[in-house]
């Protein structure tokens, strides 16, 4: 799977999607548990490092190691202890039982190799009261993101979810090439 992995500090993918605000949009704050699965450098993860403080907790896995080390340095040089990063597959990602309070997925749902054990997985880590976020590419035509006969509609997402035993409690735009889906328990 070749995917362009974005920087951290992109300010052409800002231009686009700001981490901070979505994740101020999805109710990320102090004090709380964030998994970001397929995390890559850490465009998600680090700003919500940040956001959770140093009561909370961010555990980001991905598959490419490279991309997780610049992860672990970059947290290390911000001094962000509150940062465990793990090269792990999705499918065998299990950061925790019961203690996430946002499960996130960061336009990558649509590349793992089982998307529904990826969920079921997401499911388990979710505390009673956490949220499952799925942040994905709209399927349409744009000149940025994977082709669109490898991306998931908002009907294939929300059936995915729906099928892992979760309920989706709102779907929205997320700027003008992403859909953001929102599940709990």
């Amino acid at each position: 799977m070749t995917r362009r992995q974005f920087s951290p500090d992109d300010p052409e993918r800002r231009k686009w999607q700001d981490p901070v605000e979505i994740l101020s949009l999805i109710g990320l704050g102090p004090g709380m548990v964030f998994v970001d699965i397929g995390c890559g450098d850490g465009y998600f993860a680090l700003p919500a490092a940040r956001k959770v403080g140093h009561r909370g907790r961010v555990y980001a896995n991905d598959i490419d190691a490279d991309a997780v080390e610049r992860l672990r340095q970059r947290a290390a040089q911000e001094g962000l202890d509150n940062l465990v990063a793990e090269v792990k597959e999705a499918e065998e990602t299990l950061a925790c039982e019961g203690c996430a309070d946002v499960v996130f997925f960061g336009i990558d749902l649509h590349d793992f190799r089982d998307p529904a054990q990826v969920l079921v997985n997401a499911k388990k880590m979710l505390s009673p009261k956490g949220k499952l976020v799925d942040l994905d590419w709209k399927d349409q035509p744009m000149p940025v993101g994977p082709p669109p006969e490898k991306r998931f509609s908002i009907d294939k997402a929300r059936n995915l979810i729906v099928s892992a035993g979760l309920r989706v409690v709102s779907v929205q735009d997320s700027g003008p090439y992403h859909y953001l889906i929102t599940a709990t328990r």
